[in-house]
């Protein structure tokens, strides 16, 4: 199984109105000079959005909210994971190596692509992060 895994901060930030105001978020993070790794926008209720954004660099991120006059919560921990062999069971055995080692999930989010590889995002409690790596001998 090879995965490349990358330990990261990200950070929520809760959003009111319409699509428009999540373009407006991700253009004043986008001005900042803030790449995304990765992000998530999930409805909280009719008139809010929760995103969360997974800067590749965490010190423009929290800048760039400042400048922009934006309340980020965070930072939290994640292991961002890309693997190359996008066979049946190779998640589960990700999550397999996790359990044994007494490593909780919070959350996660996946993804697939064409060429035969794979993404997904595991929501740890900080501690861990460092344990997974290990469990997942990186």
């Amino acid at each position: 199984m090879a995965l490349e895994i990358k330990n990261v901060e990200y950070y929520n930030i809760l959003v009111e109105g319409d699509a428009g105001e999540g373009a407006k978020l991700l253009k004043a993070f986008a001005d900042a000079g803030v790449n995304l790794l990765a992000f998530k926008a999930v409805p909280v209720d009719s008139h809010h959005t929760q995103f969360s954004l997974f800067p590749n660099d965490a010190s423009k991120m929290r800048s760039g909210a400042k400048k922009a006059g934006l309340q980020l919560d965070g930072p939290h921990a994640a292991l961002l994971i890309k693997g190359y062999d996008d066979e049946s069971g190779a998640l589960a055995g990700i999550y397999d190596k996790l359990s044994q080692a007494g490593i909780k999930v919070n959350e996660s989010s996946g993804f697939a692509d064409i060429k035969d590889s794979y993404g997904v995002i595991l929501y740890l409690e900080p501690g861990d992060c460092e344990k997974a790596m290990v469990a997942l001998e990186v």
